[in-house]
C-alpha cells in the first residue's frame, strides 16, 4: 500500500484535489475533518481545560477557540499537543482498514503535513497550490475571515514555495478546474506501479 500525503496552504484548493481522487478511486482520510468531529466529542474536555470558555452546547465553538488562539502566542502549540494525537490514532484506524481491504493507493490531507515533520510518514507527497492572489481572494470570502487572520494563520505554515520544492508532485489549482484534474489524473496513474513501505515503517 502506498500512502500520500496531500498537503498545501489555506485556501489552495486541497479539498477539491482530495474530491479529485475520491473520483480515481483513492480513499481520503481528512485530518481537517476529524478534527470538526473531535471538537463536538473527545477533544471538547481537553480544550476546555486550556481554553476555558470556549465551549459552547458541549462543543467546542471555533469562533471563541480562535478568538483565544489569536490573543496567545502558543496557543496553536497548546491546541496541537490536545488534538494531534488523537488524530493520529483516527489515521491510524484508517490506514488500516485500507490495507486490510487491499487497497493499493491511499492519500491523508493533512493542512500542516511539512510544518509538523509528518511528511516522513508518507511515501510521496502532493502539494496543491495557487497563486497568492487567488488564494487570498478565495480564504477572504470565507464566512468571519479577515487579513489579520489571514495574515496569521499564513504566518504559521511554511510558505508555498517551500512546500513546493519539498513535494514530489504539485497540483496547480490556479488554473482551470479540468487542468488541476488532469494534473492529478497523470499523478495517480504514475503511482500504480509503485509499491510503498510507509505503512509498515511507521504505521502498522
Amino acid at each position: 500500500m502506498l500512502l500520500m500525503g496531500v498537503t498545501g496552504s489555506i485556501g489552495m484548493g486541497k479539498s477539491t484535489i482530495a474530491g479529485r481522487l475520491r473520483t480515481l478511486g483513492v480513499p481520503v482520510c481528512d485530518a481537517d475533518a476529524i478534527v470538526h468531529e473531535l471538537y463536538k466529542g473527545e477533544a471538547v474536555r481537553g480544550v476546555e481545560e486550556v481554553f476555558p470558555g470556549t465551549t459552547a452546547n458541549g462543543k467546542i465553538d471555533r469562533k471563541l477557540l480562535s478568538l483565544q488562539l489569536m490573543a496567545d502566542p502558543d496557543g496553536f502549540k497548546k491546541l496541537e499537543n490536545i488534538v494531534h494525537p488523537i488524530v493520529y490514532a483516527k489515521e491510524r484506524e484508517f490506514l488500516n482498514a485500507q490495507f486490510e481491504a487491499d487497497v493499493s493507493l491511499v492519500a491523508i490531507e493533512v493542512p500542516l503535513l511539512f510544518e509538523t515533520y509528518g511528511d516522513a510518514r508518507f511515501d510521496v507527497t502532493m502539494v496543491v497550490s495557487a497563486p497568492y492572489s487567488v488564494q487570498k481572494e478565495r480564504v477572504l470570502q470565507r464566512p468571519g475571515m479577515t487579513e489579520a487572520k489571514f495574515e496569521q494563520i499564513l504566518s504559521r505554515q511554511l510558505s508555498d514555495s517551500e512546500k513546493r520544492r519539498r513535494a514530489d508532485f504539485v497540483v496547480d489549482t490556479g488554473q482551470d478546474v479540468e487542468r488541476s484534474f488532469a494534473e492529478v489524473d497523470a499523478i495517480v496513474e504514475s503511482l500504480k506501479i509503485r509499491k510503498g513501505t510507509a505503512f509498515a515503517r511507521y504505521w502498522n
